[in-house]
């Protein structure tokens, strides 16, 4: 009988320590692609038509980098405050670490990153 209770105990445990493993691992966020590496030759960006409406949606929000805000770089919610923070927002978005509540597609990493690298030009 104590051989029995001791097994039922010590196969509980296994399997609740497989759930937390499994559940832990299932809440992390997927950063295959740390690198920031981006083949940009054939991507055209521009910051009013693409790098803007990105930042706007994904950044600029009550919670993040909206006016005012303290996180992180501060507020991204204008050019030169994009501009002034695109060596963190580069880093950040190409290895996945930003945005928090959401995950960029690779075509929008590249949007971000490539127009960084091209000198984050205001056009």
């Amino acid at each position: 009988m104590e051989v029995i209770c001791c097994m039922k105990k010590s196969t509980t445990l296994a399997i609740f320590i497989v759930l937390v493993v499994v559940l832990a691992n299932a809440c992390k966020k997927d950063n295959n692609d740390d690198s920031g590496t981006v083949d940009c030759g054939t991507i055209t960006t521009t910051f009013s038509g693409s790098v803007s409406p990105l930042m706007g949606t994904s950044c600029a929000k009550s919670d993040c980098h909206n006016s005012g805000s303290t996180n992180g770089p501060g507020a991204l919610t204008t050019y030169t405050q994009i501009f002034n923070a695109k060596t963190k927002i580069r880093t950040a978005v190409a290895n996945g670490s930003m945005p928090r509540d959401a995950s960029f597609t690779a075509a929008q990493k590249a949007t971000i990153t490539c127009w960084i690298d091209a000198g984050a030009p205001n056009n």
